[in-house]
């Protein structure tokens, strides 16, 4: 028998992936010397930070108090765990590369994240930020897509 998560707990869990998301870009801007391309990651950790405030509301309109994540368990490689540690000996090409696999998780996630709640609202505001994170991805690939370019010339 299937253990029915809580959409609450779903929500908290997507929550506490978006603190995360945001300080792995913070670290991304602080390992970058461009002016314009840390001011990418800077947007990026901001918008992961809007994520989290419609998140916390959603869970606000339940009548609950946002906690920390519950026991939600979901598959390591549907979201690559943060190691700021290991940005310290990544080039500019590696961090674009890295942060297209991450947003590529995070968009995995909230879909997976859909099929397990069971308000429409939070179905939507879930369907939204998965889309969000496709254009956080898209953004990457199009930084690194110049990149290449450049180094074509």
């Amino acid at each position: 028998m299937t253990e029915i998560t809580p959409d609450y707990e779903i929500l908290e869990f997507a929550i506490a992936k978006e603190i995360e998301a945001s300080n792995f870009y913070l670290a991304m801007a602080d390992r970058v010397t461009s002016p314009g391309i840390r001011k990418v990651f800077e947007d990026l950790a901001k918008e992961e930070l809007e994520h989290k405030a419609k998140l916390e509301l959603e869970v606000m309109k339940t009548g609950r108090v946002v906690s920390t994540p519950g026991k939600l368990t979901i598959p390591e490689h549907d979201y690559i765990l943060s190691d700021s540690q290991s940005l310290l000996n990544m080039d500019y090409k590696d961090l674009l590369l890295l942060g297209i696999e991450k947003e590529q998780a995070a968009f995995r996630l909230y879909v997976s994240m859909v099929s397990q709640v069971k308000d429409t609202q939070s179905r939507e505001l879930l369907l939204g930020l998965a889309e969000e994170e496709v254009k956080h991805k898209l953004r990457f690939e199009t930084e690194y897509d110049l990149l290449l370019s450049k180094k074509l010339i």
